[in-house]
């Protein structure tokens, strides 16, 4: 259970970052809550507030589990939450633009 706590944390933590820095920015960026979900865009506001809750929830998954950087299993697991949902939410992205652009 403890490494999917960190898988988890890692994956929130990936995800806190594209929707706090479109929220801070003012831009529009998709989000769960978009139409389609994860494909329109959402406002800036909802983008930073989604980000803050991904934040808020790695951190609190974090400060009841917490790991120390270096090669031991639990930091590895949290980097690997973040690699993973690192490489799906970059491909899905792509393919969210490029469908914008009409290719």
């Amino acid at each position: 259970m403890i490494y999917f706590i960190h898988f988890l944390a890692g994956a929130m933590l990936c995800n806190s970052f594209p929707h706090l820095l479109a929220g801070l920015q003012g831009e529009p960026f998709p989000s769960p809550f978009a139409k389609p979900p994860g494909e329109g865009d959402s406002s800036p506001l909802v983008n930073f507030l989604w980000g803050l809750f991904n934040l808020l929830v790695a951190g609190w998954l974090l400060l009841g589990h917490p790991v120390t950087p270096g090669l031991d299993t639990g930091f590895l697991t949290v980097l690997a939450g973040a690699l993973f949902l690192g490489v799906f939410i970059s491909i899905h992205f792509g393919r969210v633009k490029r469908k914008r652009r009409g290719g």
